[in-house]
């Protein structure tokens, strides 16, 4: 039986192929090409046991790629594995045994690999979540400019209003009137496509069980329901209720010291 390790960068992976014993019988640093890296594995393809991937920021390509081309894929929790205290020599060939070691031993931390057309809904609504966040820093960056110049406090929902008509009446300096209508142009322009992101996202998500289950409860509207389907998937992933609480970051984390042994 045969592990593979694969530790991924941006332009290039070291790809390590290891035995029963953690004997390594191929490494080499690749380029970040599926047709390089399948073509390197497929001499091993029918003894490996799995493949192992660092969930890093890039790693779509190659785990939808792998698992195309018919491989065991595993992410790895990078955040969740330790290497060894005494280790000595660390480098990406070192990384890459590593992960090979603890798939071996059963001892690895994985990461869920949602389905490909699921995740790309939920990066979706990634998307429109920076998006908001944006068109946030266009709202209060108008609302910042008109305090300092007028005094007084303008609602949010009264800058959304703003047409470059009526910040012309509001008889500003010229550098001022152009620095709204800037922040105006660009607030406007990502309105329009949260709109539109938030139209795919309603046609993917209001037919869906789960959805209509989450909007029945209170204080989740369309929006939050949306969220939360998206980043669940299958829940069935979670052991119990306590492990999807932890996933939902609502349960207290406490750093204990360690006790001192009498």
């Amino acid at each position: 039986m045969l592990f593979c390790g694969i530790d991924l960068h941006s332009n290039n992976c070291l790809v390590v192929v290891s035995d029963d014993n953690d004997k390594v019988v191929y490494s080499k640093r690749l380029p970040n090409d599926l047709a390089t890296i399948c073509a390197a594995l497929s001499p091993y393809q029918q003894e490996l046991f799995g493949v192992v991937v660092e969930s890093t920021y890039n790693w779509y390509w190659l785990v939808d790629g792998l698992v195309a081309a018919g491989y065991s894929l595993h992410l790895a929790n990078t955040t969740a594995i330790k290497q060894y205290d005494g280790l000595k020599h660390r480098g990406d060939e070192s990384d890459a045994r590593h992960l090979a070691h603890i798939l071996r031993l059963g001892l690895l931390p994985e990461g869920y690999i949602m389905p490909q057309p699921v995740r790309a809904v939920r990066d979706l609504a990634r998307k429109r979540m920076q998006l908001v966040q944006q068109r946030t820093t266009q709202l209060v960056s108008i609302q910042t400019c008109l305090m300092q110049q007028t005094g007084s406090a303008v609602a949010g929902k009264d800058i959304k209003r703003l047409t470059c008509a009526i910040v012309d009446d509001m008889s500003l300096d010229p550098g001022t009137t152009l620095g709204i209508k800037a922040n105006l142009f660009v607030l406007q322009a990502l309105q329009k496509q949260i709109d539109i992101v938030e139209e795919v996202l309603a046609a993917y998500c209001h037919g869906n069980p789960e959805y209509k289950l989450l909007t029945s409860v209170a204080g989740i509207g369309p929006i939050l329901a949306t969220i939360i389907l998206l980043e669940t998937g299958e829940i069935e992933r979670f052991a119990d209720a306590g492990n999807y609480a932890s996933y939902c970051r609502c349960v207290v984390s406490v750093k204990a010291a360690p006790s001192c042994a009498v």
